[in-house]
């Protein structure tokens, strides 16, 4: 075996390529591509793992959105009315949980003026006065008729007197109001109760006693001046 001079040693050692060294500004680089890359997954984790829990969130309080909006529609309605006349006033407390359209509607009115000046068209003692925009001579002449008919009936606290309504005629535009100054036993078929006389009962009284003629139609005009809301009862 021939033997490898020293001289050919070095050159041998001199050709050999010297390893190859890493700059520090890649290792920087590589590091922080690495870093990126786990941020990335760890994020689109996080979205993937709460993408169902956001959807039911988003889902399941849509009833719930219903029966609050319900709830905050009622809260915002005004629970109370004055009602001014030449006799003086009566304050009424609205049922908001009756009709939502006749409530709603009787609002609506209320603040658009819709009342003041309104006279009452009917008056029929020991049973209702009326004002509105319609013509109720021969219903009221049949009410009277079959209430006189009808005698003492077993009655729900819906047919106590002093009782505030609208009658069920949802084709006509205008709006009636008819205050009971007597138990009605078929006032439920007649009316939408939406509300109850709390104070001026005796200004109920003063205008039911009026003279009328034969059609029940006060001889002297009294009317609404005005009908206010109020959230509170004044006192």
């Amino acid at each position: 075996m021939a033997r490898i001079k020293p001289k050919q040693l070095l050159i041998q050692s001199k050709t050999k390529k010297a390893p190859t060294r890493i700059s520090y500004s890649t290792i920087v680089t590589w590091n922080l591509i690495v870093i990126l890359v786990a941020l990335s997954l760890y994020a689109t984790y996080r979205h993937w793992h709460h993408r169902p829990m956001l959807e039911t969130e988003m889902d399941l309080p849509r009833a719930e959105h219903v029966g609050r909006s319900e709830d905050s529609t009622k809260t915002s309605r005004p629970s109370y009315a004055v009602i001014d006349t030449a006799k003086g006033s009566i304050t009424i407390e609205i049922y908001k949980d009756a009709s939502a359209d006749v409530v709603d509607r009787f609002v609506s009115l209320c603040k658009s003026n819709h009342f003041k000046g309104m006279p009452f068209r009917h008056v029929i003692k020991n049973f209702v006065i009326q004002g509105g925009d319609f013509d109720f001579n021969g219903a009221a002449q049949e009410w009277i008729l079959k209430a006189k008919a009808s005698g003492e009936n077993a009655l729900s606290p819906k047919h106590e007197a002093f009782m505030i309504g609208t009658t069920k005629n949802p084709n006509n535009k205008g709006f009636d109001l008819f205050i009971t100054t007597a138990p009605i036993p078929d006032l439920n078929d007649k009316l939408v109760v939406f509300g109850q006389v709390i104070n001026g009962q005796d200004i109920v009284q003063e205008i039911e006693e009026v003279d009328t003629d034969e059609h029940y139609q006060p001889k002297t005009p009294i009317g609404i001046l005005n009908i206010t809301l109020k959230q509170q009862a004044l006192s």
